[in-house]
């Protein structure tokens, strides 16, 4: 079994169970295992089927208390030439793989030693150990010096009760510094590259090498030959989400201001909320506003959606008998997209399948419900781009639900049954309190999308954003096991402008992804992407975030990267905001 002695910086916690929350088990590649994850006797506890090495992941709590601590490990040590520290929130963190044993490690310790190496690794990757600025690799120097003196000292090989703080605190402290140092590191990297990706000099590079004369219009992605992935032409498109039940000034002025193109969610709720009665109207009028007015491209779906907010009721009458359910999927498909091929250029034709904890599939189900679906928009819509969106990317649903698939196995035996998808997207939504949305820091998102160019297609962020405030009723005991977290102090209007500037100024710079949507244009609709994940709020005011989106498509325009980046003050919130 492995077991962890919780983070405490109190001795008299010493023996106090810590909450468990978001806390999942990780294998090779950070691929999701089967196993519950429990704080018993004082002390947090993996248990799982076998016994080889495995990774823990769970969210941490960086704020004020937890700085004091920091702040007083760097007074000791006398470091005093760093960046200035401030809250870095709630936050989802995970170990290396580790082999069990019966001495309880050091949870702050094991969290350390990951967020170290994932900052070498992504140095290394992104060959920045010669040119990245002094002040990050000083900063990563520091975590990993304060890193080995907590390995020093922590517990001998037979002891089990373990109250030294010393080790505590000191590996904490590493753990801050390394943590701090790859959000810089982060931004720094999406910074050098966000003006040759937007202009198209690494598309250029990648088409030369391999010999590729692009045709104006419809350049193909080619693969790059010395990176992970594919180079797609031209500059990242920004969207964002609209919600039938809403057609105000607001929602149409931030995206006339703020747009590339709309996404239409065509929820088959929304479309068909009694069998055999199709309700187009607010979708329509969407969708002529886009075509007529505003002159944006419209993106659409996902068409097939099983998720609890996107099902109608009388959908589970059939969800044990998969030859009516599959024809329903098709006459549902057909449908819609014989009404909107002349106005949709891009479907996302199935989301989230691989989670499958609503209506449950097998295996060969949800292989066989993609390529039919796929299949079905190919013919009736050649000329559009066609999608498959993977839902919770970062996979924590798969340690709870063994029906369910690890995204990225999805996505791999999707390309291995031949179905034919012009690239993916990601859902990656952050700070919501659910199964897969807990508050991750930059670097770990950078990262994310690194792992899904492996797929080498063309990768686009279908719904991707963060709240601007958590709702009293989302904070009940209940919610306790998927707390949203926060990042570098409570979610606040302010906190979520900077981290979409942040975000999407790192996906941007990401030469494989095509396009970025924002989850939702308003907050107050009947069914939310995410309660408060917005940019007009209930007011029916806009949010800092829509400026910020605006700000970001000017910087995409025009091929330089947003000053904030830049100089990376978008760290620099205080906790208030």
């Amino acid at each position: 079994m492995l077991s962890f002695v919780p983070i405490r910086l109190d001795a008299e916690d010493s023996h106090a169970d810590v909450p468990v929350r978001h806390a999942h088990t990780l294998g090779p590649e950070s691929v999701p295992l089967s196993g519950e994850i429990v704080a018993e006797q004082g002390q947090i506890r993996c248990r799982r089927a076998n016994t080889e090495a495995a990774a823990i992941a769970l969210q941490v709590d960086l704020g004020e208390h937890e700085l004091e601590a920091v702040s007083r490990v760097l007074a000791d040590h006398e470091i005093t030439d760093l960046p200035e520290l401030r809250p870095l929130g709630s936050i989802t963190l995970q170990t290396c793989l580790l082999p069990e044993r019966v001495r309880p490690y050091v949870l702050s310790l094991e969290l350390a030693r990951h967020q170290i190496m994932l900052c070498l690794n992504k140095l290394e990757q992104w060959q920045l150990f010669a040119s990245a600025p002094e002040s990050i690799l000083h900063e990563l120097e520091v975590a990993r010096h304060l890193f080995t003196e907590a390995l020093v000292h922590q517990p001998g090989r037979d002891e089990t009760q373990w109250d030294d703080s010393t080790t505590q605190r000191t590996a904490l402290a590493a753990l801050w510094l390394a943590i701090d140092a790859g959000e810089r590191l982060a931004l720094h990297h999406a910074a050098t590259q966000f003006g040759p990706r937007t202009r198209g000099e690494i598309y250029a590079e990648a088409a030369s090498s391999l010999g590729v004369v692009p045709s104006k219009g419809n350049a193909p992605a080619v693969l790059m030959p010395d990176r992970i992935g594919v180079a797609s032409p031209g500059r990242p498109l920004l969207g964002a989400a609209v919600s039938p039940d809403r057609f105000g000034d607001a929602d149409k002025a931030v995206l006339a201001e703020s747009a590339d193109f709309i996404q239409v969610p065509m929820r088959w709720v929304d479309m068909e909320p009694n069998e055999g009665s199709y309700d187009f109207a607010a979708t329509d009028r969407w969708i002529e506003w886009a075509v007529r007015v505003a002159k944006l491209p419209v993106a659409a779906g996902p068409l097939v959606d099983f998720r609890a907010n996107s099902t109608p009721e009388w959908l589970y009458i059939w969800e044990n008998d998969y030859e009516t359910l599959g024809e329903l999927v098709r006459e549902h498909v057909k449908a819609l997209v014989t009404r909107y091929r002349r106005t949709v250029t891009r479907w996302t034709v199935v989301g989230g399948l691989q989670v499958n904890d609503n209506i449950r599939l097998g295996f060969e189900q949800m292989l066989d419900l993609s390529r039919v679906a796929v299949n079905i928009v190919r013919k009736l819509h050649p000329a559009a781009r066609v999608l498959v969106e993977i839902d919770q990317p970062f996979g924590e649903y798969h340690t709870h639900n063994e029906r369910s698939l690890p995204p990225m196995l999805f996505a791999e035996m999707l390309n291995q049954a031949g179905v034919n998808v012009d690239g993916y997207g990601l859902r990656v939504q952050l700070g919501g309190a659910a199964s897969g949305q807990g508050t991750r820091d930059l670097l770990a998102f950078s990262d994310l999308l690194d792992r899904y160019a492996a797929l080498e297609r063309p990768i686009s962020l279908t719904a991707v954003g963060c709240p601007s405030n958590i709702p009293p009723s989302l904070q009940a005991e209940k919610y306790a096991a998927v707390a949203p977290g926060c990042w570098r102090g409570e979610w606040t209007e302010a906190a979520q402008a900077d981290w979409l500037t942040a975000a999407l100024t790192i996906a941007a710079s990401k030469p494989f992804i095509q396009a970025v949507c924002w989850q939702q244009v308003g907050d107050r609709t009947r069914r939310p992407e995410m309660p408060a994940g917005g940019l007009v709020g209930p007011e029916e005011t806009p949010k800092a975030a829509a400026n910020a989106l605006r700000d970001i498509r000017d910087a995409l325009k025009e091929g330089n990267v947003p000053s904030r980046i830049e100089d990376a003050t978008v760290l620099s919130r205080t906790a208030s905001g």
